[in-house]
């Protein structure tokens, strides 16, 4: 890690070590980034990204998975989500280079090595943004999963273009509304009871100027910074994705030999929590395989 990325994180609570525990991580424009890590620090590690009105809870059944007890495992709230603060302008969401900061302050308070990123939705838009200004050479490889690479018709369903405009309405109603369409929309086989619950308060938290931020982002396509990156992809996609067109995860997979497509026949936007087992058992042996 360049010493300038290091200089401006920083771990505030909690330790990077074998135990579970919290971390914080500040970003080079001050924003401090909320996260947990488990298990042994010189295990291959993975570090998980979320996507779009989620938090790092998303990846709860992960973090219980056998399959993935062997390794070093970390996640983390994105700016203006979750715990993390959420600062309230629209730039600070529409700035690549402020999510590329943010993955790199996490790999820094963490003492991450040479992590395998996996980013789902946004969060794989968030792991090209981090390749796209630091390179790939401190990544053992990217897990795609539903994930958002390029900004263009045909590849993002009309319901998500739909929410786009929704869901940063000033109107509360308007947005409560959006909120909980889109949480259903992730889904093929829908969260119940308490997850559903605690799933609809996370939504709820985060910051509008996220959401308005992100659709206003300068850079659009990132299919290039993948096409570049060296290392091995795993693109993981539900079939009945509501959201983002396999179209997309068809066309990562073509961008270079070797990266590989799974398409989950029984999930939605969100294979690892629909098809926890199977995503699991996959991911550990791409981590294991990955250098």
């Amino acid at each position: 890690m360049d010493a300038s990325v290091a200089s401006t994180s920083a771990v505030v609570a909690g330790a990077p070590s074998g135990e579970h525990g919290p971390f914080l991580a500040r970003s080079a424009d001050g924003t401090m980034l909320a996260g947990d890590a488990q298990g042994d620090p010189q295990a291959p590690e993975i570090l998980l990204i979320h996507g779009l009105r989620q938090s790092r809870l998303s990846w709860d059944k992960q973090f219980a998975d056998p399959a993935l007890a062997g390794f070093r495992m970390a996640r983390f709230d994105l700016r203006g989500h979750g715990d993390s603060d959420k600062p309230g302008s629209p730039d600070d969401y529409s700035d690549i280079d402020k999510w590329a900061d943010d993955v790199a302050a996490v790999i820094a308070a963490t003492k991450l090595r040479r992590p395998v990123l996996v980013g789902w939705s946004l969060g794989g838009w968030v792991a090209g943004a981090y390749l796209h200004k630091y390179g790939g050479a401190g990544i053992a490889g990217v897990n795609l999963v539903d994930a958002v690479t390029k900004l263009a018709p045909g590849l993002l369903t009309p319901l998500a273009g739909a929410f786009a405009q929704t869901g940063t309405s000033h109107d509360l109603a308007v947005r409560t509304a959006a909120t909980a369409a889109f949480l259903l929309a992730c889904f093929h086989q829908p969260p119940r009871g308490v997850d559903l619950q605690n799933m609809l308060v996370i939504n709820g938290m985060t910051a509008r100027a996220a959401n308005e931020g992100f659709i206003k982002t300068a850079v659009n396509d990132l299919e290039p910074v993948f096409a570049a990156y060296k290392g091995p992809i795993l693109a993981s996609h539900g079939m009945h994705d509501r959201l983002v067109s396999l179209a997309m995860s068809e066309r990562i997979k073509a961008l270079r030999p070797g990266n590989r497509l799974s398409v989950y026949a029984n999930s939605g936007h969100s294979p690892f929590y629909e098809e926890p087992a199977r995503f699991g058992r996959e991911l550990a042996a791409f981590a294991a395989a990955s250098k």
